[in-house]
């Protein structure tokens, strides 16, 4: 997914406050429908998002006359659509099953090892590839708490490694933040959250190995040997062109075709023909066993691709007052490191992290009167060259809060939602949208973004 997002209220028509009203009925929405009315929401969710989606564009095109935020919206979208689609299917003909019973350690194992993937082929990536076999390794005492820490881990808080990782990570690598300047800064973060995430997640699970019997065809099978069955190799290799993929972008390679807009935006078109494309031939010559075995559909992807149109059009109005609010030169001068871990942080959990992430840089490097378009600036910014060292503690906070925060909501990341649909596709009964955040997010994953605030930021 990738964004070219400014500071949004420096250039954007005045937005009245009601305008938010779509996006927060949404967001109540995905909270209570499934508790409430499951069955009327279940089939109309699909027309109620992209109603309120093209609810508000409609008052941006008609109303506001604004037509630039509208197109680059829809071209993000575009983008993050075709993206997570591609890497579904690939990762859809991808099949890993291991004929034993997780234990706590096992697992620890399985979310240690796609938190360090993540890093490689994204915390999408590693999610898709992940999240089934993990399913079927705990089908015998699966629980909630198991599938929201994989989305703790593998998710979000892997990711932090690598501008391959996260997508407010690979934006900061586009703008000129150097490629290995997350694994040299970042990397303290990525231990503690990682350590301590896997901790909490090995007492729970430890809990739960106490109450269940194994299979009797799988403890009697085990005694003999444990069987580990692996097919779809070839979609390896397909998820590693979609990833790379990922770097044609226009405004890192000047002999790459794209759409000028207003601005000098180059929306990029060539990316998502590429990987359209790997996604068809993915799914053409994909292995049957691995689909059947997976039991693939395309209702997880379709349900995620329908609630971010609404989300992602919605969110303009949310994204722009932020951007005000934070512009002010009151709110400016309050601005210290701190600040930006909570404040970009919370953003992100609410709202996608992607584009939060670039209006606290944007945001950021102008309290220190530098130009985020600028690639020269944004590395000085990233190592605190100069006279102001304290940018280089900025651009931390701004990173960890962006990339870590976004595993607090089911929608500040997008694979959060997809783990959630597979795994309810599976019969996991997932904790709805509120719960997830009071019963898990708060009590779990805060208590960790408080620790590195203290050992890292403050």
């Amino acid at each position: 997914m990738l964004f070219d997002t400014v500071l949004l209220a420096a250039t954007a028509p005045d937005v009245p406050g009601f305008l938010i009203a779509p996006f927060a009925l949404l967001i109540g929405l995905i909270a209570t429908g499934p508790i409430f009315f499951p069955v009327f929401w279940h089939h109309q969710f699909k027309k109620i998002s992209v109603g309120l989606g093209l609810l508000v564009l409609a008052y941006y095109l008609f109303v506001l006359h604004d037509t630039h935020l509208p197109v680059e919206t829809l071209a993000e979208y575009a983008s993050f659509a075709i993206l997570l689609s591609s890497l579904y299917i690939a990762a859809g003909g991808i099949y890993i099953n291991a004929n034993a019973n997780a234990t706590p350690l096992i697992n620890v194992g399985i979310l240690l090892f796609g938190a360090i993937i993540a890093n490689l082929i994204g915390t999408t990536g590693a999610s898709l590839l992940l999240i089934r076999p993990f399913i079927r390794l705990n089908n015998h005492r699966i629980k909630p708490y198991q599938i929201v820490f994989f989305i703790f881990i593998v998710s979000n808080a892997g990711g932090l490694l690598t501008p391959l990782g996260d997508p407010p990570l690979f934006i900061g690598f586009l703008k000129g933040v150097p490629f290995f300047w997350t694994l040299q800064h970042l990397f303290t973060p990525w231990v503690i959250a990682v350590a301590a995430l896997c901790l909490i997640f090995f007492i729970l699970d430890s809990r739960n190995k106490e109450t269940f019997t194994p299979k009797p065809e799988v403890q009697a099978r085990n005694e003999a040997r444990t069987e580990f069955f692996f097919t779809g190799k070839r979609n390896l290799l397909w998820l590693g062109f979609i990833i790379g993929a990922t770097f044609l972008n226009p405004a890192s390679y000047d002999w790459l075709p794209y759409i000028p807009l207003e601005g000098g935006v180059k929306v990029s078109f060539v990316r998502e023909l590429v990987q359209l494309a790997v996604a068809l031939l993915c799914f053409k010559f994909a292995s049957r066993t691995a689909l059947n075995g997976n039991h693939f559909t395309f209702d997880p992807i379709l349900e995620v691709v329908f609630l971010f149109f609404g989300i992602f059009f919605t969110m303009m109005p949310a994204l722009q007052l932020s951007a005000e609010l934070a512009s002010s030169p009151e709110f400016a001068a309050k601005l210290t490191p701190s600040v930006f871990y909570w404040v970009a942080g919370s953003l992100s959990g609410v709202l996608d992290n992607a584009p939060t992430y670039a209006n606290f840089l944007s945001l950021g490097m102008a309290k220190y009167h530098l130009n985020y378009a600028s690639t020269t600036q944004v590395y000085n910014f990233a190592y605190g060259l100069g006279q102001t060292p304290e940018t280089l503690l900025v651009l931390e906070a701004i990173s960890i809060g962006s990339v870590l925060f976004g595993a607090m909501t089911y929608i500040g990341n997008g694979p959060n939602f997809m783990v959630k649909s597979i795994a309810e596709q599976a019969g996991v009964n997932m904790p709805p949208f509120f719960q997830y955040m009071f019963k898990y997010s708060i009590v779990y994953l805060l208590p960790v973004l408080a620790l590195i605030w203290l050992l890292v930021i403050l």
